[in-house]
């Protein structure tokens, strides 16, 4: 039997409700997914080299760190101070944040805890007037920001509590490498980047403009802690011309961020 006009109508507006229905559904798990669970960032640039690189994707965890008030950037969440669920993130943790007053997410490798006083000497980190031992690795070369190639000491930093990680010294005395000491304020951070002659984070001041570096990161602008490279891409790609889609890093598939 033929069904009406009218019975033909019905069954459209069902099938379209049905829809739109999925579609909500869908939207509203990758909202709780991307809030709660885990948030994936691209790397835009070498501050964090040796470990992370220009074009890497990484996915972070949000419940590693607890939720404050950029969980669910860009939407607002309604935390002002603290963060919900919170869980002190480990000297030694590669974390996602915004600085108070930026513009901009960065990452860096949590240094210095609160209270804790933290200074470089001639390229080199103290935390509470104690030098971290350094054990030269090998000689590396990068890209660096202006696209240039760069040589750079590699060396493995231990911290107090044995979290090893390397870093890379490519400038002998560079500004960077001598600084005053810093105290970090009660419910902050102190954040540096890796590549430490080419970072700007809490060694530099944010400016009245929410440029320049990262500062004190108060405990509430956490986003997440990374956990892995999900994949790595390279300057020629691009995500809407197919043919650049294999030139991907094959080398840095979930990949563990140490």
């Amino acid at each position: 039997m033929r069904k009406s006009k009218s019975e033909k109508k019905e069954d459209g507006k069902g099938t379209f409700r049905e829809t739109v229905s999925t579609v909500l559904w869908a939207l509203a798990i990758a909202f709780v997914l991307r809030t709660f669970i885990f948030q994936p960032f691209h790397i835009p640039s070498g501050s964090m080299l040796p470990g992370l690189m220009k074009g890497d994707y990484i996915i972070t965890s949000k419940y590693s760190v607890g939720y404050g008030r950029h969980a669910a950037t860009p939407l607002p969440f309604p935390v002002k101070k603290g963060r919900l669920f919170e869980q002190e993130p480990k000297r030694g943790d590669v974390l996602v944040f915004r600085p108070e007053g930026g513009r901009n997410t960065f990452i860096k490798r949590l240094i210095g805890l609160p209270g804790d006083q933290i200074q470089m000497r001639t390229g080199q980190l103290y935390i509470n007037g104690e030098k971290l031992p350094l054990e030269k690795v090998g000689l590396e070369s990068f890209v660096n920001q202006f696209g240039n190639d760069e040589a750079a000491d590699l060396f493995r930093e231990t911290f107090p509590e044995g979290h090893q990680h390397l870093i890379y010294d490519s400038q002998k005395n560079s500004p960077s490498d001598i600084t005053q000491i810093f105290t970090v304020p009660a419910g902050h951070y102190f954040m540096m980047g890796d590549n430490r002659d080419n970072s700007g984070d809490s060694r530099v001041p944010v400016n009245a403009d929410g440029s320049g570096g990262a500062g004190y990161v108060p405990l509430e602008n956490i986003i997440g802690r990374a956990e892995i490279v999900l994949l790595s891409v390279d300057e020629d790609f691009v995500i809407y011309k197919p043919w650049t889609w294999l030139n991907m890093r094959s080398d840095r598939w979930f990949k563990t961020i140490e």
